[in-house]
């Protein structure tokens, strides 16, 4: 089966207004190293986890992830982000959306929208949101993405909308 994939068009006011971001998952064996070393720099940054820890699987993990993210030092932190990141390109034409290419200095204009993306890539990889959820980015998963989805949040996004469509597989 192939790797989840997914088109996010931000759709708000702002400078990222209409771009549109492709962002594919993490091989496994890639995404397990993420998590461990974001789980040993939790630990090694005084996060408690909770005793069933092994057995919560990616997305219990996850979330325990998040919830330690204010207590990481950023020396830890920013190899994670920057590899979160690897998983975007940009397609930079919207008339022709079959090219895409790696973010450079720039393509992300917002923070909000690193932040997005961001959020993203976690969904993509561990299925965090409802498809009901209001994340406010324009969202085209790929038939293979099927993943169940938890809500993080009971506050929905202000700044993008999420709509989940059908893509064509490339």
């Amino acid at each position: 089966m192939a790797r989840k994939e997914i088109d996010v068009t931000i759709a708000d006011e702002g400078r990222d207004q209409g771009k549109t971001f492709h962002i594919r998952e993490m091989p496994a064996t890639r995404a397990e190293k993420w998590a461990m070393r974001a789980l040993l720099a939790a630990a090694r940054s005084g996060v408690e986890l909770p005793d069933d820890f092994a057995g919560m699987g990616m997305q219990g993990i996850a979330i325990v992830g998040i919830r330690a993210i204010t207590k990481i030092d950023f020396e830890d932190a920013e190899p994670l982000l920057d590899e979160m990141m690897e998983c975007v390109t940009i397609k930079p034409d919207p008339r022709n959306p079959a090219i895409q290419r790696p973010l450079i200095e720039g393509d992300v204009e917002e923070i909000a929208t690193l932040i997005q993306l961001r959020q993203e890539v976690i969904n993509l990889h561990v299925g965090f949101f409802t498809k009901g959820d209001q994340s406010k980015s324009i969202s085209t998963q790929s038939p293979a993405s099927t993943s169940s989805n938890t809500a993080m949040s009971p506050e929905p996004s202000v700044r993008f909308s999420q709509r989940a469509k059908p893509r064509s597989a490339s």
